[in-house]
């Protein structure tokens, strides 16, 4: 179903916000924003565990969600094997980390990429290191 408001609608709305304002002592409460980590091309909404790009859902595993808002929130820096996997799985590394996470950002990238070829983002592998989400420079 789609609301059509009219100029009556906006009137009415109008004279309820006024009335609003002249008695002081009727509770008004604000709306709370959702947080999001709002990247250039991409929004993460960390409360819903969603990921958008242009108003699209981006499907992802948990894993993988737990990766890219690991890597997102710490945008231009390296992140090793070791700290992904001790924050995406809690626990401790065992030595097969880079296998584990190689084939989840792998899955990652190929769902990003298909949902914005074009993206301004990238995850960078750093060889024998880890990891780094980059926003590239604009042009």
């Amino acid at each position: 179903m789609i609301l059509d408001l009219s100029e009556q609608d906006s009137e009415a709305f109008d004279e309820i916000l006024s009335i609003l304002k002249c008695h002081p002592e009727i509770e008004t409460y604000e709306l709370a924003r959702e947080p999001m980590l709002s990247l250039p091309g991409l929004e993460i909404y960390p409360s819903k565990r969603k990921v958008f790009r242009d108003r699209q859902e981006i499907q992802l595993t948990t894993k993988e969600y737990e990766i890219l808002l690991l890597l997102a929130s710490n945008k231009g820096h390296v992140l090793t094997y070791n700290q992904i996997y001790e924050k995406v799985w809690g626990d401790c590394p065992s030595g097969s980390e880079s296998n584990t996470i190689g084939f989840h950002i792998c899955n990652l990238r190929e769902k990003l990429y298909q949902a914005a070829p074009n993206a301004p983002f990238t995850i960078r592998s750093v060889r024998e290191v880890g990891y780094c989400f980059e926003i590239q420079a604009e042009k």
